[in-house]
């Protein structure tokens, strides 16, 4: 027989536990800011590479793909806000099934668009090089692009680095990318997240080009 003095006990817990959940599922400001940085290389490869009946002047083309590449590393780089999906899951009590469920969907939606983004916009590149007649110059463009990722998610991360820190402190920049180079630990690092960046990459690429491939036959 349960004694009368723990029946209070039952609810108020489970009240702290529905509090803790939804405190813990709130929408967080850090991981929007990551998305809206993820798309922004993708608006700006609409606007750089689509075909446009007025192309864009040379003045202007030029420095916008300088900020394309600067923030290009942004996308890929939400893969590794992974690290907040486990803090935000591994808490005192226990969160309940349903809210580790929601976080689930939640962060897989966020990489999925993170991963899209980055696809989309070296692909958004790779189609301006064919009309160019310079497809090939793809594959070795989307390695590069795939090696200078990886190398600037890693400053981010690791570093603390941002985007527009090669404008308002190049020297700190320089000084991390070097020492970075030429240590063993962030090149073995570096090398796993280019693995990783590599397989999502065209992973998603392929998976977009069937996809592509299906509806254009669905509406021909």
């Amino acid at each position: 027989m349960i004694s009368p003095t723990v029946l209070p006990v039952v609810p108020a817990r489970l009240e702290q536990s529905m509090e803790q959940a939804l405190r813990i599922i709130r929408p967080n400001f850090h991981l929007e800011w990551n998305l809206f940085l993820a798309f922004l290389p993708l608006a700006l490869a609409l606007i750089l590479f689509l075909p446009r009946s007025k192309p864009l002047h040379g003045w202007l083309w030029w420095p916008l793909t300088g900020i394309f590449l600067l923030f290009l590393p942004n996308a890929p780089y939400v893969l590794t806000d992974v690290i907040h999906f486990v803090d935000r899951v591994r808490v005192t009590p226990s969160l309940p099934f349903w809210a580790v469920s929601l976080l689930m969907v939640e962060f897989f939606v966020y990489f999925l668009l993170g991963a899209q983004c980055f696809t989309l916009s070296v692909m958004l590149l790779g189609g301006f090089l064919k009309r160019r007649r310079m497809g090939w110059l793809v594959p070795p463009v989307e390695f590069l692009l795939l090696a200078l990722s990886a190398f600037g998610i890693y400053l981010g991360r690791f570093d603390g680095l941002n985007s527009w820190n090669i404008v308002t402190d190049p020297e700190k920049v320089i000084d991390h990318a070097l020492r970075d180079a030429i240590h063993q630990r962030p090149q073995e690092t570096i090398t796993m997240l280019f693995s990783v960046v590599f397989f999502i990459f065209y992973l998603n690429k392929t998976l977009n080009i069937f996809i592509y491939r299906i509806l254009k036959r669905s509406y021909s």
